[in-house]
């Protein structure tokens, strides 16, 4: 027996207007016209809230990567945590000189890698071409061959250990790759749950419209 389909646009649009604000106070988000336009289900606002909390968890993950890597420079330098802001060149914090230790010691800080010194694009590329010549090689003589993949293999992870270049700019910048990258290290909330989310954007339509549970499917439409 297929699922019937509620309609709800006889509900006045005022009134939707006020849940739509309490939703928008519940979670502490922001609904805008061009979000909520396409919106023709019960479904698709479900779907619509819970991107923007996750919208929102995630401009709060990448500002809590920012205070934690800020306080790591400051600790590692000796500086003012103040003085570092978003827009902070990072060649200023770490010059080349004693870059590596100084990246160590912000890592060990933060308790994870934040993979930002690279090797020089040419050194790298040397050495592939030279992994790449070994493996043809080895079809003429192998033991050679292999000698030289073994040895430009070593050679490529040796130059990404020591390499002093940064592939990113700002603190800014780093920051956004270490969220990215190091999410379940730094995220401050929990994940979301769906259901819960869902169930509570019914409770809200069924206690502020009147309406009956039963009626609040996914495919109800407005």
């Amino acid at each position: 027996m297929s699922e019937k389909i509620y309609q709800l646009n006889s509900v006045d649009h005022n009134d939707i207007s006020d849940v739509l604000i309490k939703i928008q106070r519940s979670f502490n988000i922001t609904l805008d016209y061009e979000g909520l336009k396409n919106i023709t289900t019960f479904g698709h606002l479900c779907d619509l809230v819970i991107s923007k909390i996750d919208s929102e968890h995630e401009e709060c993950t990448t500002q809590h990567a920012f205070y934690m890597l800020r306080n790591a420079i400051a600790n590692v330098n000796s500086i003012n945590k103040c003085d570092i802001t978003t827009h902070t060149k990072l060649c200023k914090l770490f010059p080349k000189e004693d870059r590596l230790e100084a990246i160590s010691k912000i890592e060990g800080e933060l308790g994870f890698n934040i993979n930002l010194l690279k090797p020089k694009q040419w050194i790298v590329s040397i050495f592939v071409l030279a992994f790449i010549g070994s493996g043809i090689f080895c079809f003429y003589n192998l033991v050679a061959g292999v000698a030289g993949l073994l040895l430009s293999g070593i050679a490529l992870k040796l130059a990404g250990k020591f390499g002093k270049e940064m592939h990113l700019k700002t603190v800014g910048d780093l920051a956004c790759q270490i969220s990215r990258e190091s999410h379940s290290k730094i995220r401050r909330s929990p994940s979301i749950n769906k259901t819960e989310v869902e169930q509570k954007l019914r409770e809200l339509f069924v206690n502020e419209l009147e309406l009956e549970p039963v009626m609040l499917t996914r495919r109800a439409s407005f």
